[in-house]
């Protein structure tokens, strides 16, 4: 397994440095020199050369139907090679009868649909700009697809990184596509391609997804991982702390009768931050759910911070107690446990929420956008 290092790289949003993880022999695997933070991802092995003019529909059919759960990330440059290889992908699974879901944002939409004409009505489009602006959404999306599509082999197209994330965003969808690998049973036959925008998306988070896939694809075919991690990476960022609160947070510290200080303090940040009714009292709500779990699971009480930054309201509960579910709040809850639907409630009516749980404690930090 390749040694995982953290570089920093700057956010092409508002130049905010942060830290990504990148593999150090990812440009082994590729053939090329190594990269460094900040680098053009687009001169991959090959670049430098013509490259064939690419006819999709030129492309046949699968023989035989996948029996297992696939999981790759598709490395594309331009619209042609984006086209060359979810274009084909599509109709191969119209030609074989699978059901095909496709969750791009908009203007990715467009574009397929312009291309696939009447092909485009056996697909199920999903605006993955709505869907996945909380990345903890996507799984519940890929599971609902499975559950409608049971026993049959499916296929989908799922592109959660995009240029613009912001930086918490970005993390959340990487974990988001190592926790696929653990929700998706190895037996259940999806054909999930991860496409990643390597022209546009800074190299280190293009970089960072052959963490989460066990299949690279480029345009020229597959090849296996040798970064892939499996639930090493799962871990390395949910066992993970995140960045310290600013010093100057408001904290308070509540236990089993303090919840109308909890309810009072949110209340209060979200009006001065000027969120409206609405997601105040969505926002209150959310954070008193995750208190009321730090009290029955977490040793009695928690501690609550808020502050405000110049793009979001941000509320956190800590607590000593141990989540030891990386996927709580990203399925459906099954049984009756208040937890379990506390936190999918949650992740429904935030913005973005970040779970992290190491041997100190753990932490839920919820963002409201401004």
């Amino acid at each position: 397994m390749a040694r995982l290092t953290m570089d920093s790289a700057t956010s092409w949003r508002d130049g905010t440095t942060w830290q990504v993880r990148m593999p150090e022999d990812i440009s082994q695997m590729l053939g090329a020199a190594p990269f460094k933070p900040g680098q053009d991802i687009s001169v991959l092995p090959g670049a430098s050369t013509p490259r064939a003019k690419l006819n999709p529909s030129a492309v046949p059919a699968l023989a035989r139907p996948h029996t297992g759960f696939r999981h790759e990330a598709f490395l594309y440059r331009d619209d042609e090679e984006f086209l060359s290889a979810t274009v084909s992908f599509i109709r191969d699974a119209v030609a074989l009868g699978q059901p095909v879901m496709v969750a791009l944002v908009k203007p990715r939409i467009q574009l397929l649909r312009t291309v696939l004409g009447q092909h485009a009505g056996d697909v199920d489009f999903v605006d993955m700009g709505q869907l996945g602006a909380n990345p903890a959404r996507i799984i519940p999306a890929w599971l609902d697809f499975l559950q409608r599509n049971p026993d049959r082999p499916v296929r989908g197209i799922g592109e959660p990184v995009w240029p613009g994330r912001r930086p918490e965003e970005v993390v959340e969808c990487q974990l988001h596509e190592a926790l696929l690998n653990v929700a998706i049973d190895p037996d259940i036959p999806l054909w999930l391609r991860c496409p990643y925008d390597v022209s546009a998306l800074p190299a280190p988070i293009a970089l960072a997804a052959l963490d989460s896939h066990p299949t690279v694809m480029e345009v020229g075919g597959h090849r296996g991982s040798t970064s892939y991690g499996g639930l090493h990476t799962v871990d390395s960022i949910f066992r993970a702390e995140l960045p310290p609160e600013p010093s100057d947070a408001t904290m308070v510290r509540f236990g089993r009768s303090d919840l109308d200080l909890v309810r009072a303090q949110v209340s209060r940040s979200a009006w001065d931050a000027g969120l409206d009714g609405d997601r105040c009292r969505s926002l209150t709500s959310a954070i008193i759910e995750i208190a009321s779990n730090s009290i029955r699971h977490g040793g009695g009480q928690g501690e609550l911070r808020t502050w405000t930054r110049a793009d979001a309201l941000v509320c956190q509960i800590s607590d000593r107690g141990q989540l030891e579910d990386p996927l709580a709040g990203r399925r459906p809850p099954a049984t009756c446990e208040q937890e379990e639907r506390g936190l999918w409630l949650v992740n429904k009516v935030s913005d973005l929420v970040q779970l992290r749980s190491t041997t100190q404690g753990s932490v839920a930090r919820v963002f409201t956008w401004l």
